[in-house]
């Protein structure tokens, strides 16, 4: 099979670095802790419209990989917005405004609750947030603005969709398209930000930014509570492995860090998967060290387009997760399109082009027998994959649904991979 066919085109395991199964390490408390976790939690549950996103059990297809049990969260209706972003990007902004409320009105200590009810706005609207995004998390942040009632201005790269473009717009956003890729647009919206006395509401970090980026995971912890709660009601064992997808990091060091603090020594193996064309973290495993990428050819992966790792994210990384794949754009389609039919178990599910590379790894990897060993797949494994957006642009996701002359099968016989270990 040519390179660019393989499910999975590169793998680095069982990095050295990474911790094995023991108690959750205080650097990775210092990142994000339980009581971060515990704050979102209480804040978020109480939003109008929460509900738990639905955790799906895609029996089908674990049989067909031979493992005993495949869990898919579906955050395809998450609050409206279509993506597990809205838990991030939003709180982080209500966050934000009471801070500023509070130093710009001494000796106050607004609610979150008194500024989503509007009691605030007048305030707030001398307050802009500011961020640059493929789309999900700008969208997030634009809901947490217009919930606050503040200014909202969010930088767009010239990869993202018109349709992504217009859902922001639609949530009172001032939308600003740049040529470049996803970092150009955060080196601008930063240098803007400096020199306007914008905030900036980013999901990634780097040196002199962690307190917000900190906040945005917190926010994502709370899909990792639900699943954990979700299985112990059920009555069904938390996973033994985790495939997770990855742009900047922030997802799957929130959900690793949550799971080691609820866990401990119990904690699945995480597996991050990562676009070919964007594989920052997977660099970052390889040195040992945050890399940054340039981004030559844009992914279909939108979400994953990123070329610099977030250093939060890594604290997280580098001692929770010991193996990194990296995949092709090929099967994007022919794993939504699975999904759709309802091919895999769960009943047809909306999974956009983000949602389904922890599904693509999984697949490749169960389909190649040393990879699989090496990973410790087995028929007894019970994996999570985590479906992170719907159809967040309808017109993409209906192009997607249209099989290409050349898609490969969803579900390959056989695979080869590349090893760097």
């Amino acid at each position: 099979m040519p390179p660019s066919r393989r499910p999975i085109i590169r793998a680095h395991l069982n990095r050295p670095a990474a911790s094995g199964p023991d108690s959750c390490p205080e650097a990775v408390f210092d990142v994000l802790s339980e009581e971060q976790a515990e704050a979102a939690w209480a804040e978020i549950t109480t939003w109008p419209g929460y509900a738990p996103t639905p955790l799906r059990a895609l029996d089908a297809l674990a049989d067909r990989l031979g493992i005993a049990a495949l869990h898919y969260k579906d955050e395809g209706e998450r609050f409206g917005l279509g993506s597990f972003k809205a838990l991030g990007g939003s709180y982080a902004v209500l966050r934000h405004a009471a801070d500023w409320l509070a130093e710009w009105r001494p000796g106050e200590s607004p609610s979150l609750a008194s500024i989503r009810e509007g009691a605030h706005a007048e305030a707030l609207a001398g307050l802009t947030v500011v961020t640059a995004t493929d789309g999900n998390h700008g969208r997030s942040v634009a809901w947490g603005a217009r919930m606050a009632g503040c200014r909202c201005r969010i930088y767009i790269h010239a990869g993202v969709s018109e349709g992504r473009r217009e859902a922001m717009a639609a949530l009172d956003a001032e939308v600003v398209r740049i040529d470049g890729d996803y970092d150009d647009s955060v080196h601008l919206c930063a240098r803007e930000a400096i020199a306007n006395g914008w905030t900036i509401i980013s999901d990634t970090s780097f040196d002199g930014y962690m307190e917000i980026p900190r906040t945005v995971m917190a926010g994502y912890t709370v899909m990792a509570s639900e699943i954990l709660d979700q299985l112990d009601r059920t009555g069904k064992a938390p996973p033994s492995h985790v495939f997770v997808q990855a742009g900047v990091g922030g997802l799957a060091a929130a959900v690793c860090a949550r799971f080691w603090q609820r866990l401990g020594p119990k904690r699945p193996r995480f597996v991050v998967i990562e676009p070919e064309q964007a594989a920052c973290c997977f660099e970052s495993a390889l040195g040992d060290r945050p890399a940054t990428v340039t981004i030559e050819t844009e992914t279909v992966m939108a979400g994953l387009s990123c070329g610099e790792v977030s250093l939060l994210a890594w604290e997280v990384l580098a001692r929770g997760v010991s193996d990194f794949l990296t995949i092709g754009d090929e099967r994007v389609g022919p794993v939504m399109r699975l999904l759709a039919a309802g091919e895999a178990g769960g009943g047809p599910i909306t999974a956009g082009e983000s949602a389904v590379p922890g599904l693509i790894g999984l697949i490749g990897a169960a389909a190649d027998e040393t990879l699989a060993r090496a990973l410790g797949l087995a028929a007894e494994s019970r994996v999570l994959v985590l479906g992170c957006e719907g159809a967040t642009d309808p017109a993409i996701y209906r192009a997607m649904m249209v099989p290409g002359p050349d898609d490969p099968p969803a579900l390959p016989a056989a695979s080869g991979v590349r090893h760097d270990d």
